[in-house]
């Protein structure tokens, strides 16, 4: 099975042209699973501490509008998160896009952070935890979206339930170890293959690159500033179920969200 990750622009000018960019790259390397960041189809809403409806509002159009454009893909399957508003409720919720379904709200976020740079809890809420295994491709998937992807609990039961592909869209800053570190952990933690894409630049402490590790935690492929899209060829079959307790040691969390 072959997946893209990708370093998404902050700049919303220059969205346009890095998907343009970005399918031709899919395409080419006919990957089977495309993996973007947190809501990359606006600005980056939580930079601001203060809540604005308008902006909401503006962004959950924003992603609704590309909906019409994920067929440029071809056959790939495309999994992120966008703002969806349920009732009342602003929540940051995965979605998987596939040819013969559409678009469809899978995981939310149930951990959220609020700092410099990600006042998330200002623009929408935390979610009931809801750690369920869904398709895409053909694959079983399970999302640990940003700081979900530190809880090493929910990764190893991911990977007792038969996971095979871990996904972390994530909104990111400056490059930081300590998240290729978590990723990796929550990986071989899961016995699974761990995904992840982010927005380079949108918050000051949640690393820039995007990743793909192997079920050992071996570092397959990773994004930089000059090759912002990667493409990697996943043999399935490697995927383990991990039902052990035991978790490889993290570096500590410094958000205030993480507690």
């Amino acid at each position: 099975m072959r997946v893209t990750v990708c370093q998404w622009p902050e700049s919303h000018q220059a969205i346009e042209r890095a998907w343009e960019r970005l399918i031709e790259h899919v395409r080419a390397e006919r990957s089977a699973l495309l993996v973007l960041p947190e809501m990359p189809f606006s600005p980056w809403l939580a930079r601001s501490r203060e809540f604005n409806a308008a902006h909401w509002e503006a962004a959950v159009d924003a992603h609704q509008r590309w909906d019409a454009r994920m067929s440029e893909a071809g056959s790939a399957a495309i999994v992120g998160t966008r703002p969806y508003t349920f009732g009342n409720e602003r929540l940051c919720a995965a979605f998987i896009w596939e040819a013969d379904t559409g678009s469809r709200a899978a995981h939310a976020n149930s951990r959220i952070r609020n700092e410099e740079g990600a006042w998330e809890r200002g623009w929408y809420a935390p979610a009931p935890a809801d750690f369920t295994p869904a398709q895409a491709a053909g694959a079983e998937v399970g999302f640990l979206i940003s700081l979900e992807l530190w809880d090493l609990t929910e990764a190893s039961r991911y990977g007792a339930e038969g996971v095979q592909l871990l996904i972390t869209p994530r909104a990111g800053g400056a490059a930081c170890g300590k998240w290729l570190d978590a990723g990796v952990a929550a990986a071989s933690s899961a016995g699974a293959f761990g995904l992840s894409s982010t927005r380079a630049g949108a918050s000051a402490d949640s690393g820039g690159e995007g990743w793909i590790i192997d079920p050992q935690g071996q570092l397959l492929a990773r994004t930089t500033e000059s090759k912002p899209f990667v493409t990697a060829e996943l043999d399935l079959g490697q995927v383990r179920h991990v039902r052990s307790p035991q978790h490889p040691d993290l570096p500590t969390m410094s958000s205030t969200s993480a507690t």
